[in-house]
Parts: C-alpha cells; structure tokens; sequence
C-alpha cells in the first residue's frame, strides 16, 4: 500500500506522551506511538514532529507568575518531552535529531529549516522541541509555523478526540462530528481544536490538517496512509 504523503508534521500534546498517569512520562505509552511512527518512516514518509508540554506544564495556567517566564518553563518542557519521544524513537531504530527554537546546544540542535529538510530527505525524524521559541504563542501554533516552512503535504494533530466536534463531546452527547470543514470555520464558531493564531496560519498558508483520536496509536500509519479516520479541516 503506497503512503497518501511524503512529508508530514505531526502534532503530540504532552498528555498524550502521560497516558493514564495525567502527567510525566509513560514510557509504554510512547513505545506505542513511536511504533506506529516507525511504520511511517519505514514505509518511505518524512516525519517532522511537535511536541507538546502539558505533561509538565501549562503556562496559562501558571496563576500569579509573569507570562513569559511561564511560558519560558513550559518550553523547556516540550524539550523534555522531544528527548524522550527522540530516545524511544532510537531504540526502535530510527534515526533522530531534534531541534530547539531555543539554543541548547549541548542537548539538541538549534532549529535551522534548511537543515531540518535536509535530515528529512536523509530519512531521519526531525523533533522541535521549545515551541516557536517565544511567548505568547502555543504549540499548536509551531505546529502551524514548522508545518508550512518544512512544505509538509499535511499537519496531522493526534488529540484525545476521534475528530472536530461541534462542542465537547465529552460533556455532550448530541455533540456532531465534522467529516471536513474549513479554518475559517474553525475561528469562527471557535471550535477548541486550536488557538485562533494556529487556525490562521494554516487557513493563510494553506496547509491541510487532519485531526484524530491518539489512543489508538496506529492511527498515525493510517492517517499517512490515507485511510478515512478523523476531521480534515483545510480552506480549499
């Protein structure tokens, strides 16, 4: 079966990295999503990945302290959390290499973008870690960003939900799953699957994303391979 892309970005929240235990880290959990990884790369796709780092911390949810030294700590975690995703990957013989919006050289590369296309036509996994290196922004935002200066065919964001619902389907029973809809949309009913900032890049860069349920890891293989899971969200 021949991928449906050649390049993807894909989004890991820092929960879905914690598993049950809510937060830190659950190795066995990552093992299973980085399986599934191994299935894309073996099968010829370039994976760039973002990782989250709600495991750890939240920024907006730091209370009395200064945004940006809140959001500064919730960086480093999402360089935490690369390392991790980056040490799995390894032992299941990928070869990796991350890179930081923030320089930290004795643990990862700094992000450069020609270099990061250039690990990924060599066939290795390219993990950024710290965001878009500033506050104020999320990491489905850099998600946003990396996705459209690496030229990924699509920006696939692993959630904890099998799609983009009309309100919380947790909370909701009547909640409606959308099969496709656009990023205007998106904004405009704000719809909670990302940050307004996020929707606009990709509606103004025109990237498509796919939006899927995590907890069955071996999504990820068949979102690349083009198997009818999820909500597509795009402006064309």
């Amino acid at each position: 079966m021949k991928p449906k892309y050649k390049r993807v970005l894909l989004k890991l929240s820092g929960e879905a990295l914690a598993g049950d235990k809510k937060s830190g880290l659950n190795y066995d959990v990552i093992t299973n999503i980085c399986m599934s990884i191994k299935k894309v790369v073996d099968a010829g796709v370039q994976v760039a990945i973002v990782v989250g780092g709600g495991n750890f911390w939240r920024g907006r949810s730091s209370g009395a302290m200064d945004r940006t030294r809140a959001d500064h700590i919730g960086m480093l975690a999402t360089a935490m959390n690369a390392l991790a995703v980056a040490d799995v990957l390894e032992s299941l013989g990928c070869e990796v290499r991350v890179q930081t919006a923030i320089a930290m050289q004795a643990v990862a590369e700094p992000y450069i973008r020609n270099r990061a296309v250039r690990h990924l036509e060599k066939g290795r996994v390219v993990i950024f870690g710290c965001g878009t290196g500033n506050p104020f922004f999320s990491t489905d935002t850099a998600a946003s960003l990396r996705a459209s200066e690496i030229e990924a065919d699509i920006f696939l964001k692993a959630t904890l939900v099998d799609g983009v619902y009309d309100k919380d389907p947790h909370r909701y029973d009547d909640a409606k799953k959308y099969e496709s809809l656009t990023f205007s949309r998106v904004i405009a009913e704000d719809l909670g699957v990302m940050d307004s900032t996020a929707a606009a890049m990709c509606r103004d860069n025109k990237k498509k994303m796919l939006v899927f349920d995590l907890s069955r890891p071996d999504n990820i293989y068949d979102a690349v391979m083009g198997e009818n899971i999820g909500t597509v969200v795009s402006e064309d």
